[in-house]
């Protein structure tokens, strides 16, 4: 009788310990460097060094989950646009379509891309705070359908160089 308790407690704790295992939170995606395809998030990310972007048609990054914060840190991610044209016009620095519950925090750059340099579509529950976006060839940040958000906090300088007279710049 006394083997058969301790077996059972035995397997009553292994059983506990692989529960918590399961359900540990990942480790945050690091993100530094350069950027050749686009990166797609599913769990939390942060950059933790400068990005430099060369990712051609599409975004430097994407948001594939819903419940995603990236934290910029006071990092730069930079487009290697070489103008503004019908070609390059899909190089954003991010995109985050269909997805909801996502946060972008800076302080942080996002320069010199493209497209746009944060392209929201079709989501809800976004917040974006203390980024500043520059010499993007669209808007700096653009909300297409999104409802309860706050994108507060943000600075944009000198974007839409490419809108050829089209309704972007700022937010």
């Amino acid at each position: 009788m006394k083997n058969r308790r301790s077996l059972a407690c035995f397997a009553i704790s292994v059983l506990a310990l692989m529960i918590c295992a399961g359900t540990s939170q990942a480790a945050e995606t690091k993100i530094s460097g350069t950027i050749s395809k686009t990166v797609t998030l599913t769990q939390d990310s942060e950059l933790v060094g400068d990005v430099t972007c060369k990712v051609v048609g599409g975004p430097c990054i994407a948001f594939g989950a819903g419940g995603i914060k990236l934290r910029l840190n006071s990092f730069t991610m930079t487009g290697t646009s070489p103008g503004c044209t019908p070609a390059t016009s899909f190089d954003d620095g991010m995109d985050v379509i269909q997805t909801s519950d996502v946060t972008i925090l800076g302080p942080g750059l996002i320069r010199n891309f493209g497209g746009f340099g944060i392209f929201l579509a079709s989501e809800s529950d976004v917040q974006i705070r203390g980024i500043t976006v520059t010499d993007s060839c669209f808007s700096g940040i653009f909300l297409g359908a999104v409802t309860d958000s706050e994108i507060e906090g943000n600075t944009s300088v000198r974007n839409s160089i490419g809108s050829e007279g089209a309704p972007c710049g700022g937010t």
